[in-house]
């Protein structure tokens, strides 16, 4: 059975984007090429070996893609087969935003030509009346703000009163934060499916993001991994067209659920993992997993030297492994969705192109250079699998 791959590692740009400045990246954010800089190198021999660092800048004689016999994959006989290797970058298209929604959406064949409203001062007030109205409470904050510094800034004063709190960011979100003890997460939810029905146009965020947390303001105040993710409802894309997707991570909600088996919501690279492994044990046609913790551990707290951990972390835990259990029929894809660079100046995501590997039976090394739009993805997903 054929099989596609496609696995995101989530704010690992390759380089600032044509219209960067156009996305507020006045400073030519470049994720993987600073941060190899900023710590003077890492440990990923196979995402090296593979061309994904080389497609983010970084080139010394030890990083170039291996010839094509040092690159196998095991077939159904159980002997080793060829690998042929396709690496570049793909520059986004999307006008709607640098951010999850847009990037994965495009992947799967859906450009968007408008942006998305963002709120620099917060939200129009009277949507704020109409939310508190519809919750039956105030609501703190309405401005942007880093998700770990608004909850250690506000939390305390949230335990006391309840009120949640409400924030966004550079992205197109709304943003609702409760202590896990104060409002239940059930609650919590519900206080989000009422955002999504109130952003309609024209305030139609593109997403409304439950951030769970935890902890008191002594000992540290600490976001909990069930957030959940309420986007706008994409139009018809490769995920309809292919359906029983199996996602991992974020990426069933990125797409409403629509198109993709039921499956639990993993929320950390750890629990990807794992859920990786069943999806190759399953009947799936295309599994589409998204690896987070690079951007939301890492990269939205400017923290390079975490970055590089992750990164070779992934590489030696998941990437390794992965490579070995590769049929002779399967397709893997590794790209990201964006750029969220942990040496930029601020904390927000970054318009970057992106990294963009192929790996699939055959010989050789491709050096795509760049390519215009991440629905090249999409492309070679939907040719595989004959969609």
């Amino acid at each position: 059975m054929k099989r596609a791959i496609l696995i995101v590692l989530d704010g690992v740009g390759a380089g600032a984007a044509p219209d960067a400045e156009e996305f507020n990246d006045h400073d030519a954010p470049s994720t993987l090429k600073h941060l190899w800089d900023a710590v003077g190198g890492f440990v990923a021999p196979n995402l090296a070996r593979l061309g994904f660092l080389k497609a983010g800048g970084i080139d010394s004689p030890d990083l170039h893609p291996p010839t094509p016999s040092s690159v196998t994959n095991q077939t159904e006989e159980g002997e080793s087969g060829k690998s042929k290797i396709s690496f570049g970058r793909l520059r986004p298209l999307s006008k709607g935003g640098k951010d999850s929604v847009t990037g994965h959406w495009e992947m799967m064949g859906v450009t968007v030509d408008e942006p998305f409203p963002t709120y620099p001062q917060g939200f129009p007030i009277p949507l704020i009346k109409d939310f508190e109205e519809r919750i039956g409470t105030q609501t703190l904050g309405n401005r942007p703000a880093s998700g770990t510094k608004i909850i250690e800034e506000l939390g305390e004063l949230h335990v006391d009163t309840g009120f949640p709190i409400v924030y966004t960011s550079a992205d197109s979100v709304f943003q609702i934060a409760c202590h896990e003890d104060i409002v239940p997460i059930e609650t919590l939810y519900e206080y989000c499916r009422i955002a999504r029905e109130l952003c309609t146009a024209p305030n139609h965020v593109q997403r409304v993001i439950a951030r769970p947390f935890v902890g008191t303001k002594a000992e540290g105040f600490k976001r909990t991994e069930r957030r959940k993710d309420y986007p706008l409802s994409p139009p018809e894309n490769l995920v309809d067209r292919i359906a029983d997707v199996f996602g991992i991570g974020v990426v069933p909600d990125l797409f409403g659920g629509r198109g993709f088996r039921p499956v639990r919501r993993t929320q950390s690279n750890a629990e990807h993992e794992t859920m990786l492994w069943e999806a190759l044990e399953s009947n799936a046609r295309f599994i589409f997993a998204n690896f987070e913790d690079f951007d939301m551990l890492y990269g939205h707290r400017n923290d390079a030297p975490g970055f590089a951990r992750c990164l070779e972390e992934f590489d030696r835990k998941v990437l390794a492994p992965f490579l070995a259990k590769l049929q002779e029929e399967d397709l893997l894809i590794l790209t990201a969705d964006h750029g969220n660079d942990p040496t930029d100046v601020s904390t927000d995501h970054t318009r970057e192109y992106v990294p963009f590997v192929a790996v699939q039976v055959g010989q050789g090394i491709e050096d795509l250079g760049d390519l215009d739009g991440f629905a090249v993805c999409g492309e070679w997903v939907g040719r595989h699998l004959g969609v």
